[in-house]
C-alpha cells in the first residue's frame, strides 16, 4: 500500500514537470510567431484589378488582367495578403484613358502615392507599366426561353396547354460579338413522372459557354402547367372534298367521320362540332385509288391527342 502510494507521488510529480514544460514550450512558440511577425519583408504579389466606374455602355473584354506590386511591411500585414487574394482598385473614371481602339492604363507617381494602402506598407514597384483593356459596346437583347422537358401524367391527367416557363423571356447584356449568336436559352433537360396536380417547378437554363462577359436577367425560369383530370369526348365531324375538279361530280360515303379526343372536364361542354374541320384532298388522290383518305386539318387547342377513327372515304364518280 506504502508502495502504490509513494509511486502515484512520483508519477504525479513526472506529469507536472512535463506540463510546465509544454506549457514553456507553447509560450516560446508565440513569442517566436510574433517576433517573425514584427520584422518587415519584402515581396512580390498579384494583385486581381478591381475595376471600379466602368462606363455602361462598353463590357471590358480581358476581365483576367492583373498587376504585380512589390511590397515593403511587417508580417501581420504579409499574413492578410497571403490568406485572401489582393485586390487593387483601377477607377475608369480617372486612371483610364481611351487610345486606339482601347482603354489604357499607365503607372504613374499619383498611383504609387494612392491610398489603397495603409501608412504601414511601402509599395516599391507596380508592373507591367501599362495594362491595355479590350473593350465592346454591350447589346441588349430578348431571347426567347425554349422548355425542354418530358412530363408523365397520371392516367386520366393531362394539361389542357402548353407548359410555360416564367419568366418566358430573358434578356442578355453583353458584347454584341457574342449576343448577337444567341437566338434563344433553353431549359436544362427535365423529366417529372406521375403528375397529377399543377407542376410549379424551378429549373435552370442551358446558359452558354464562356459568359463571364455576359449579364442575365435570370439563370432560373418557374415550369408551370395547370393539370386537370381528363376524359374522352366524341363527335361526328361532316367530310369536305376539297381541290377536286370543277368537271368532275362525285359521290362520297360517308358524309361524316368519328372523332375521338382527350379533354379537360371543365372544357368537355365547350367543345363543338365546330371546332373541327375534315377534309378529303382530292389532288393526293392516286390513279389507282379507289378510296380518298380524311385528314384532321382544325381542332381546338384545349383538346388533345384528336384522331379520326374511319381512315377512308368511298367515293364514286359520276361523269
Amino acid at each position: 500500500m506504502i508502495k502504490k502510494l509513494k509511486s502515484e507521488i512520483i508519477k504525479s510529480h513526472k506529469n507536472k514537470r512535463i506540463n510546465v514544460f509544454f506549457l514553456f514550450l507553447l509560450f516560446a512558440f508565440i513569442i517566436l510567431i510574433f517576433s517573425k511577425l514584427s520584422k518587415t519583408y519584402t515581396n512580390t504579389l498579384a494583385f486581381e484589378i478591381n475595376k471600379k466606374n466602368v462606363p455602361d455602355e462598353y463590357i471590358i473584354l480581358n476581365d483576367s488582367a492583373k498587376l504585380n506590386i512589390t511590397l515593403t511591411t511587417h508580417g501581420f500585414k504579409w499574413l492578410k495578403y497571403l490568406t485572401s487574394q489582393p485586390k487593387i482598385t483601377i477607377d475608369f473614371s480617372k486612371d483610364i484613358y481611351e487610345e486606339n481602339g482601347f482603354f489604357e492604363w499607365n503607372k504613374s507617381a499619383s498611383f504609387l502615392n494612392n491610398t489603397q494602402f495603409s501608412s504601414e506598407v511601402e509599395l516599391l514597384n507596380i508592373s507591367p507599366n501599362k495594362l491595355t483593356f479590350k473593350f465592346d459596346v454591350n447589346q441588349v437583347k430578348k431571347v426567347p426561353v425554349l422548355v425542354k422537358a418530358n412530363i408523365n401524367f397520371v392516367p386520366g391527367y393531362n394539361t389542357a396547354n402548353s407548359i410555360k416557363a416564367e419568366p418566358d423571356s430573358v434578356i442578355i447584356i453583353g458584347p454584341n460579338v457574342i449576343v448577337s449568336k444567341i437566338k434563344a436559352l433553353e431549359t436544362q433537360p427535365s423529366s417529372f413522372k406521375e403528375i397529377r396536380s399543377n407542376l410549379n417547378e424551378e429549373v435552370k437554363l442551358k446558359l452558354p459557354e464562356n459568359t463571364a462577359d455576359l449579364k442575365f436577367s435570370a439563370k432560373t425560369v418557374k415550369l408551370k402547367a395547370d393539370v386537370e383530370k381528363f376524359t374522352e369526348g366524341n363527335l361526328d365531324i361532316p367530310v369536305s372534298i376539297i381541290n377536286k375538279p370543277k368537271n368532275i361530280t362525285l359521290k362520297y360515303f360517308p358524309k361524316s367521320v368519328n372523332v375521338q379526343y382527350s379533354v379537360s372536364l371543365s372544357n368537355y361542354s365547350k367543345v363543338t362540332i365546330k371546332d373541327f374541320k375534315v377534309v378529303c384532298d382530292y389532288s393526293k388522290l392516286n390513279t389507282k385509288q379507289l378510296f380518298l383518305i380524311p385528314e384532321l386539318v382544325k381542332q381546338p387547342s384545349i383538346v388533345k391527342n384528336a384522331k379520326i377513327n374511319q381512315q377512308r372515304v368511298e367515293f364514286i364518280q359520276i361523269k
